[in-house]
């Protein structure tokens, strides 16, 4: 076999961080200074952050592809997220990757997405770099963030070559890099550089033929289908005539109607492909995210990009409740079913399976954050259905039942360390490290069961009086650890259809906490608050005051309510219960219970209650 050559033209890097270690910021520094924006010219920031859902909230949610040049080199930068639930884009992006920055906040140090990340990267084999970012915080600690780094490595059973990785000082919002944290910098140069001497250029093998990994999949109005990937081996020509190997490793023939490479954030159409480019492919009708493409005369399929289990489900279904089909644009089930099929294609952590009834479907992903974002985009494109609470999937190991367990890393002030522990305590979670700096805050880590913590970050939020931060990361199945309760409270469950009033709120807040305003439409079913109690009630917030001709002085005071903090998207899927659904419509979210009429409620709970 002859020697793999390397194309020294190219770097394909890969960069990974936490949520909020400044990786977006980074990248469009890596922009400005590498030329690709001409002097004075308008730029948003954080460029790479495409979708307006990453835009509001702040977090990358999806892979994406761009490239710089540096000293005649074109490098190829993937954006990977930094949230633990979004795993699936950071295998993608990883298939493609030769290198990797993995970028470290010099105040936090590395968190669990930073595990989850260079386990991966160190798996593939991928050289890399370490940039410590944001030396420029009051409470910044390099020396000390470098030594968790070297740590964390270890714990990962880093080779020796992985442990010397080129070291990097960073302030990513002033585009500054430079070797020791007291240097003065002005630039990212120093950087630059050594991605062009430290990254290997892509190895193929010269005598190979063409072969691409379809790692993410797009569409356009003028082309069609979209295949991103990177060339293994050997070269293609727009109009050349491949196959695409399946899951079936079948091949299917396919001519290339169009060639783009990445220039900046853009995309240019080229005649030729290399190997080690990043490309987008056009003229496919049918082809899945881990295809290969090769040439039909030599067809050899590439190994199939794998990606971990999910390990969280929530069903899907149509809209049944009195208000269905009033503000979607999309609420039958074949169009559900079609929509959820599509996302399956271009998101290889997603698996959707038929579920009891043929009105639902059973929607399988790494956390309830991914599925909450799944959720938000198709209600936003106009669709209208219901959701279930967020369950987790169990396995059998050797005849017993095992769960997923997440590694839970906490960090809150010293004050609140004790009903954090005893809320955790509560539900089956074992505290496994704690480190005080002696700043006043505290870092615990916990090993706590995955479904024990639906739900229980509002909760959190409120014990350290929004101060705390959380993180989790998978962390294995492990056995069962037990019944936990998953809400103490109950439902406060409106009796009739109707509009609510102030006067029957005003009422009802003694009662627990409410989720509507007045003039708010209710129906038979909906969940309209909390209750203070462990059991659920039905009230009647369209209760008018009775009125009389008789009159005291301060009888016709305005009532004044409470104001009230509507629940958001993942707030409402957290809280609701086993029998509760989330009804989910472009202008409306609504809690309700999956059975609706209270007589018929109340008959199943008594059945239950009889056969226990």
């Amino acid at each position: 076999m002859p020697d793999r050559q390397i194309n020294d033209a190219l770097r394909n890097i890969a960069i990974i961080a936490h949520v909020d270690h400044g990786k977006t910021t980074l990248v469009d520094a890596m922009f400005r200074q590498s030329g690709l924006f001409r002097a004075g010219q308008q730029v948003d920031e954080r460029l790479m952050d495409s979708m307006d859902l990453e835009r509001e909230r702040g977090i990358t949610i999806a892979a994406k592809n761009c490239s710089a040049t540096w000293k005649g080199v074109r490098i190829n930068i993937i954006d990977t997220p930094g949230h633990a639930d979004f795993g699936g884009e950071v295998e993608r992006a990883i298939s493609m990757a030769d290198g990797a920055i993995l970028l470290v906040d010099a105040s936090e140090g590395p968190l669990p997405q930073t595990r989850f990340v260079l386990k991966k990267a160190l798996a593939a084999g991928l050289k890399i770099i370490v940039v410590i970012n944001k030396i420029d915080r009051q409470d910044a600690r390099p020396a000390a963030v470098l030594d968790e780094v070297y740590d964390l490595l270890i714990d990962l059973d880093a080779t020796d070559e992985q442990l010397e990785f080129p070291l990097f000082y960073a302030i990513g919002r002033q585009g500054i890099a430079v070797r020791q944290p007291e240097e003065p910098g002005e630039n990212l140069h120093l950087l630059f550089d050594a991605i062009l001497e430290k990254i290997p250029g892509p190895a193929h093998d010269p005598v190979a033929p063409f072969q691409m990994l379809v790692s993410d999949l797009g569409y356009s109005d003028y082309l069609g289908r979209l295949a991103v990937g990177k060339v293994f081996n050997g070269s293609a020509r727009s109009r050349d005539r491949l196959v695409c190997i399946g899951r079936n490793g079948e091949p299917v023939p396919l001519k290339v109607s169009g060639l783009q490479i990445y220039e900046g954030t853009q995309l240019e159409a080229i005649d030729e492909v290399q190997p080690g480019d990043i490309v987008v492919l056009a003229g496919l009708d049918e082809v899945e995210i881990g295809d290969t493409i090769c040439t039909q005369a030599d067809p050899r399929p590439l190994p199939r990009i794998s990606v971990d289990a999910p390990t969280v489900a929530i069903k899907f279904s149509i809209n049944s409740s009195p208000f269905g089909g009033q503000e979607g644009k999309y609420v039958q089930s074949s169009r559900l079913r079609e929509r959820l099929q599509k996302e399956t294609l271009v998101n290889v952590a997603i698996q959707v399976e038929e579920a009891d009834d043929r009105d639902s479907l059973m929607v399988k992903g790494r956390g309830e954050f991914q599925l909450a974002i799944l959720i938000e985009t198709m209600r936003r494109e106009g669709f209208e259905f219901c959701v279930s609470r967020p369950e987790v999937i169990f396995r059998q190991v050797n005849g017993e039942k095992h769960e997923p367990i997440e590694k839970l890393l906490v960090d809150c002030e010293e004050q609140f360390l004790g009903v954090v522990t005893e809320k955790l305590s509560l539900r089956k979670g074992r505290m496994t490290n704690m480190v005080n700096h002696g700043t006043g805050r505290v870092r615990v880590e916990f090993s706590v069961p995955s479904r024990a913590l639906i739900g229980y970050r509002d909760e959190f939020l409120t014990d350290t009086r929004g101060t705390g931060i959380m993180n989790s990361l998978f962390d294995g199945y492990g056995p069962y650890r037990g019944d936990c309760p998953s809400r103490f409270t109950g439902s406060l469950v409106a009796d009739r259809a109707g509009k609510a009033v102030p006067y029957a709120l005003f009422n009802l807040e003694p009662r627990g906490r409410l989720f509507i305003l007045p003039g708010t439409p209710v129906y038979e079913g909906m969940v309209v608050g909390e209750h203070n109690r462990s059991q659920d009630i039905d009230v009647n917030p369209c209760k008018e005051k009775k009125l009389t001709n008789m009159r005291a002085a301060g009888k016709d005071e305005h009532v004044i309510l409470t104001p009230v903090k509507l629940l958001t998207l993942e707030q409402a899927i957290s809280f609701i219960a086993e029998d509760e659904l989330v009804e989910i419509t472009p202008k409306s979210i609504r809690l309700r219970k999956a059975v609706l009429p209270a007589q018929q409620r109340a008959t199943m709970a008594a059945r239950k209650r009889k056969s226990a």
